[in-house]
């Protein structure tokens, strides 16, 4: 079957290995993920309510951050492509890991193109949905520790609670902290940057 021909995520073969030149050329609507070249469907059905809420209100204190701050910031849908350290090349063949994190920001400006980001952006938001709870706590966790992410926030919507992950000198992540309604989160990277953990799940 050509690849051209693909305008169904059923057509895809889910033990197959795809690269993001194949990921390209998909005709379908529904939105997808590469991991390893393993694909992960990107919440099916689309986000909740509550999900979206989450996003705008982070959205909100970020945009107005970063208007003023050299650092790029982008909500999803936007490509990271994240590149094999040993092996894999700026070719489209040879990525085989695309992800769209929900909130994330980008300093390098060099890492940005017409299609996304490609290499690690420095700070990940990810909202916890029960479709992507595995993938959010372990398998993206693993990932961006691994690609150099330097601050990865997980967002809890069922217990309003945030995990903030920092990467370490022996670059592992080490977990800050746990922070529920009560807490300010001040963003590791940008020390002027807080954000009220009640205000982000706010759902009036």
């Amino acid at each position: 079957m050509s690849r051209l021909s693909i305008t169904s995520i059923d057509q895809l073969d889910p033990d197959a290995r795809y690269s993001y030149a194949d990921y390209l050329t998909w005709k379908f609507e529904e939105m997808v993920e590469l991991i390893n070249g393993k694909i992960y469907r990107n919440m099916s059905p689309a986000p909740g309510r509550r999900h979206q809420r989450i996003a705008m209100n982070l959205t909100y204190p970020l945009v107005n951050y970063f208007a003023r701050n050299p650092c790029q910031f982008y909500a999803a849908p936007f490509d990271v492509r994240l590149l094999d350290r040993q092996k894999s090349t700026r070719q489209n063949k040879d990525i085989y890991t695309v992800v769209q994190p929900d909130l994330c920001v980008i300093c390098d400006r060099s890492k940005l193109d017409d299609k996304g980001c490609i290499g690690a952006p420095d700070w990940i938001i990810e909202i916890v949905s029960p479709a992507t709870r595995q993938k959010d706590q372990r398998t993206k966790l693993a990932l961006y520790e691994e690609n150099g992410v330097l601050e990865y926030w997980i967002v809890f919507p069922e217990i309003n609670c945030i995990a903030v992950y920092d990467l370490g000198e022996n670059d592992r992540y080490q977990l800050r902290n746990l922070y529920n309604e009560w807490d300010i989160i001040q963003v590791g990277l940008f020390p002027d940057l807080s954000v009220e953990v009640k205000a982000i799940f706010d759902d009036e």
